[in-house]
Parts: structure tokens; sequence; C-alpha cells
């Protein structure tokens, strides 16, 4: 089982998940590039989705030489992303895909809204105060107990020369302010009609979760979702935005009956 985090987020995001699925298959994290332990890339304008699907499918190309041959995948936000291109290509072998708050096409206020905190340095006094930013521009998560959050917050978080920092390479919001208002609709659009393509061809199960308010995957492409394709089984979270984090039982019940409970 491959778990893929989220655009500015890394693979201890699913440690929660991974402990329970542990029970039934091997469970592996990876932090894409440029997050958690993985290095930074020396170009930010490879930091998109064919450089991560490339990654990965050599990670799963080691795997498959130690006699692991068929996965199944859990794609947070980016990570859907991820895991839908490569469940489109003819020598990967996916069993069953969870797409966690994501789909073809994303909303354009939603990455307005992370393009206002995207590749800030902050720096803090505290793991807790680093915690707290960290809520506040996170709320749509959903409800979390603090002990939850802290957890949730540590592994997202270096302490350099005294100071708290978030532990990702700022450069990943480069893609963001190369462009133009006009460039990112027209990159927007031709990204869109090519992930409809991709999603359109696949042949697995999918298991779709969307936060019941979120800002990122409407309704409507959900539901579209639903109807063609792999025409994925939609479970909708209340009282969550984007994402839901899969720690809370629900959420990681829902998960496990899914992939491994037929």
């Amino acid at each position: 089982m491959v778990c893929v985090h989220g655009l500015s987020r890394q693979g201890r995001d699913f440690d929660t998940l991974a402990r329970q699925l542990s029970q039934h298959a091997r469970v592996v994290c990876p932090d894409m590039p440029g997050r958690g332990h993985s290095d930074w890339l020396a170009d930010p304008m490879a930091y998109q989705i064919p450089t991560y699907a490339m990654d990965v499918a050599g990670l799963m190309a080691e795997l498959a030489q130690q006699g692991i041959t068929t996965f199944d995948w859990v794609g947070t936000s980016m990570g859907g992303l991820i895991g839908m291109v490569l469940a489109a290509q003819p020598q990967v072998s996916l069993r069953r895909m969870v797409l966690n708050d994501v789909g073809p096409a994303i909303e354009p206020d939603a990455l307005l809204r992370i393009g206002t905190y995207l590749g800030k340095a902050p720096r803090f006094a505290t793991q807790q105060s680093a915690a707290d930013y960290l809520w506040s521009i996170s709320q749509s998560f959903g409800p979390h107990t603090p002990e939850q959050w802290l957890a949730l917050c540590k592994p997202m978080l270096r302490e350099q020369e005294g100071f708290w920092r978030l532990h990702y390479d700022p450069a990943i919001a480069e893609l963001f302010k190369a462009h133009t208002a006009e460039t990112a609709a027209a990159a927007a659009a031709e990204g869109e009609a090519m992930l409809w393509q991709i999603y359109g061809s696949l042949h697995l199960p999918v298991l779709l979760i969307r936060g019941a308010d979120s800002d990122l995957l409407s309704p409507e492409t959900a539901h579209r979702m639903t109807q063609i394709g792999p025409k994925a089984t939609r479970v909708d979270v209340s009282g969550v935005g984007h994402a839901p984090t899969l720690i809370q039982p629900d959420q990681v019940a829902l998960v496990e009956a899914f992939l491994f409970s037929s």
C-alpha cells in the first residue's frame, strides 16, 4: 500500500492510518521531493505531478524487485492526482485506489487560498506556536483534539538556530508565482481536460472521500466522478473541508473497509 500526501505536507500525515492498515499489508508513506526527509530539487519548476509520478514509479519498481507486484493507493489532494496518473500507466498494477478530496477539476478559489500561505517561511519560538499557526491555515481539516493536532504538526517542523520552521522547500510555490492570471487559467483548463481523460480511462475500484465543506473538490466534480470511468464510490465527511486527515476513527474505518473488507 502506498500513501501519498498533499501539496505542502509529508508522509508522516499517514501515521495513524498506516498503523491500522499495516495489519493487512505493507504500508509505504514516502515524502515527495522538497518535503519531509526527501531532497529539495535544484530546479523549482520540476515540482510538478510528472516528476512525483516518476519518482513513485521508481519506488514501486524497487518494491517489485522485493516481490511486491500489486499495490493499493491512498492519495490526499496532490497525492490523489499522482495516483490517477500512475494508475493510467499499463506497467503499474494498482488494485484499488482511495482519492481523498481531489478530482480532475480543482476549484480556483482553493488554489487562491493555498497561494496565500504556500512558500512562506515563518519561524516560531516554540513547537506549540508553530502548531497554532498551522491550525490557523488548516481549520478546513476538521475537528482534532489538541493532542491529535500537535502529533500531526510535529513531523512538519524542524528546529534551526533556536527557532522552529516548516520543513518543506519554499520553492514549491515558484510554479504558482510563475503564472499570470491568464496563463494560470489556460494551464488549469488544459490540465483539467487531461485529467478527466486519464480518470475516464481507469479500470479499478475507486473510493472518493470528499470533505463535505471542501472548496477544492466541488459537489459537481465529485458527482461526475461517480458517473464515468471507474464510477467511484463517493462518501462525504461532514464537518470537514479540504481535506480529511484520515486520523479520525470513522475515516480510518472507511478506508480500511473499502480496501480490505471485500
